[in-house]
């Protein structure tokens, strides 16, 4: 009976994905307001929440089971630098947002939130999604789904057309370029 209960107060007790968004979209708004913000805090602080692993699995779908497990090592460090790197330099240069939150929609292991960013006189939709790998793991981002596009379906439309031209190791390359001069503009 008390294994049930405590196992009852803990699963309840791990933050839901309304929990996560909220509690990284503070966190991100904090860091940015902050004096002297820089993109290595705020890129630590989306790495609490975002699983940049799945977002890259996803990302190159059916080709990411044809890889060995250190491309898929270097892609998905590779992804989370790039994607780093532009959303540390896009959330510095913006600024500070209201954040309006909707519902959670909950369907198994997978979940939605919406929101509402408001900057200025735009007010932008945003939908997060998230997965967690089972019932007992925390809830992750793995899209950002802004005015209805999807950060997950632009790349793996992008990556489906460099793959065909150039392969495995040339999108690879490419992003590496495209990764190295975003990090180096936001020194």
């Amino acid at each position: 009976m008390f294994a049930s209960l405590l196992a009852a107060v803990l699963l309840a007790a791990a933050p839901g994905p309304l929990d996560v968004v909220k509690s990284g979209n503070t966190e991100v708004q904090k860091i940015i307001t902050s004096k002297g913000a820089t993109a290595e805090q705020l890129s630590k602080a989306v790495d609490r929440f975002v699983d940049w692993g799945e977002l890259s699995k996803r990302a190159l779908g059916e080709t990411w089971g044809k890889l060995t497990p250190a491309q898929r090592k270097d892609f998905s460090e590779t992804m989370q630098g790039l994607l780093r790197a532009s959303y540390a330099q896009k959330a510095l240069n913006q600024g500070r947002a209201l954040i309006q939150y909707g519902e959670e929609s909950i369907q198994g292991n997978e979940a939605t939130v919406g929101t509402r960013v408001i900057m200025s006189r735009d007010r932008l939709p945003v939908l997060y999604k998230l997965f967690r790998a089972n019932e007992k793991a925390e809830w992750r981002i793995y899209d950002i789904v802004t005015d209805d596009i999807s950060l997950l379906e632009t790349y793996q439309g992008q990556f489906k057309k460099i793959l065909a031209d150039k392969g495995f190791n040339g999108l690879l390359t490419t992003l590496k370029s495209k990764r190295a001069q975003l990090e180096k503009s936001i020194k």
